[in-house]
């Protein structure tokens, strides 16, 4: 039962973080519960409530929907035309992996919908009250929405006013990337393995048949239960070679299949490529790398002469040390057992999460004394920690940054006051 309720959120929690980069469905959804409320009220005539509320004129209650009308298709094109400049000045200013983020903000979603809503309402509530459909009853309600949906906007409108005024922004971007990235590390923090049994990340791949991708492209997600499914048929077991984040192509393999049946050599492969979810973008649900990356790449683009903002960098190590406190701080409880006893997938090296964390900063930030110093410090931070893998890639980042800066550097004090740092951060 655990492991169905779990599969179940995993796989709607990918399904809707799919749906919120998709624009058009939060208005959709708002247009025919629009459409819907203007019909429902009609109902009201039905339920013999004529003798009991107050009269409406009609020519009240289309002064309103006709303030709404005209006002409404202004507003909302005026909101696409914010947002189209929230999501540059995010390509722009911060990376593009980063417009995802931007275009999921749920307030900027729902005050785009709820001004196209509130204009399909007053649209067709509009002809249907200029066509005498509404008795007493129904004039009441279709009032009662209509204000109903004025305070809706106004309210929203307000939220959306102090939203768009920072989407974008640089440091807003870095907030998103930060949460998406913490949300995918804490998940992985839970499950390893994703619920399946440990595999080495450097198994050889001699033994076993490789199954390869179809497709070329990124593993966006796994579908672990379609694996154990799958090897369950066959009686044999799954070695998972390409976690998310991965890009394969059709030479790549994707999995290997061990101690398969000889009657079982002409096995369905499509069976077992079918878990992986493949596209020709990286996304940062299931993939805790690309949430590092991407803020490795705000940081570098930070550092770049063009823009030359060290303070951007600065925060974006700041980041990096909250993120990797968050992977190394103890569970609450102990680990659940695996999931998935036919599968085993190779779990997260924190050596490559520190490559893609800091490699570009402290190559591109070299020259730089002051993020070159914070970075020295971040590094000395993670070494801290009771940790011994990430003490090891703390250590060995350190020196690779001492050796960037020693290289770039041309002011001796300057690489004085790094060597310093250092020094102390290695012992």
């Amino acid at each position: 039962m655990a492991q169905s309720k779990r599969l179940t959120l995993d796989r709607l929690r990918f399904a809707l973080s799919r749906i919120n980069e998709r624009l058009w469905v939060k208005p959709l959804v708002l247009c025919v519960l629009s459409i819907g409320g203007t019909f429902i009220a009609m109902l009201a005539d039905d339920l013999g409530l004529s003798d009991v509320v107050p009269e409406i004129a009609m020519e009240s209650v289309e002064s309103l929907l006709s303030i709404m009308a005209s006002s409404m298709l202004v507003v909302a094109t005026f909101a696409v035309g914010s947002m189209v400049a929230a999501y540059a000045s995010a390509s722009a200013g911060a990376t593009p992996r980063s417009i995802p983020l931007v275009i999921a903000d749920d307030v900027t979603q729902n005050a785009l919908s709820a001004f196209i809503g509130a204009f399909i309402f007053s649209i067709v509530s509009l002809i249907t009250v200029q066509n005498d459909l509404y008795d007493t009853a129904g004039m009441f309600a279709i009032f009662v929405l209509t204000l109903l949906v004025f305070a809706i906007v106004i309210i929203t409108f307000v939220r959306w006013v102090d939203r768009i005024a920072r989407l974008g922004r640089v440091v807003n971007t870095i907030e998103k990337a930060e949460k998406a990235a913490g949300d995918a590390l804490d998940r992985r923090r839970r499950l390893p393995t994703l619920g399946a049994l440990k595999a080495s990340p450097h198994q050889s791949d001699d033994q076993g048949i490789p199954i390869c991708s179809s497709t070329v492209g990124y593993i966006q997600r796994i579908d672990l239960e379609t694996l154990q499914s799958s090897a369950e048929a066959l009686a044999c077991r799954v070695v998972v070679l390409a976690l998310p984040g991965k890009f394969v192509s059709t030479s790549r393999p994707l999995i290997r299949i061990e101690g398969c049946r000889e009657q079982c050599e002409a096995f369905n492969r499509d069976a077992f490529t079918s878990a992986f979810s493949i596209s020709s973008s990286r996304t940062f649900e299931d993939d805790p790398r690309f949430g590092l990356l991407a803020l490795s790449e705000i940081a570098d683009k930070a550092l770049s002469p063009g823009i030359n903002d060290p303070g951007t960098a600065i925060n974006v190590i700041g980041t990096m040390v909250r993120l990797f406190t968050l992977w190394q701080s103890p569970l609450e409880g102990s680990l659940e057992p695996p999931s998935y006893d036919r599968v085993s997938v190779p779990e997260l090296v924190v050596d490559d999460l520190f490559d893609d964390a800091f490699t570009a900063i402290a190559r591109d930030g070299a020259g730089m004394v002051e993020v070159s110093i914070r970075l020295q410090k971040a590094l000395w931070a993670l070494a801290e920690t009771d940790d011994d893998a990430m003490v090891a890639a703390a250590r060995k980042h350190s020196r690779m940054a001492l050796a960037r800066s020693e290289r770039a550097m041309s002011l001796p004090d300057d690489i004085d006051a790094v060597r310093r740092v250092a020094a102390f951060s290695a012992s």
